[in-house]
């Protein structure tokens, strides 16, 4: 599965270190607490877009009026 950097407005991809577990992490400045890992780069981002979605959702579910 591929991603549209489209997809994944302003991240910032870093390499875990090995006492954090290694692998690669996304994170998503304007979304304070957004993030998630991956063993690759693209991996990270993969799963960087499904938490994206969710954080997303979850911020519509709890201000239905914006």
């Amino acid at each position: 599965m591929q991603t549209d950097e489209e997809d994944l407005p302003g991240h910032v991809i870093r390499p875990l270190l090995e006492s954090e577990g290694e692998g690669y992490l996304i994170e998503f400045p304007d979304f304070p607490g957004c993030m998630a890992d991956g063993e690759t780069p693209e991996e990270a981002k993969i799963e960087g877009r499904d938490a994206l979605l969710s954080y997303r959702r979850t911020l519509k579910e709890l201000n239905p009026g914006s």
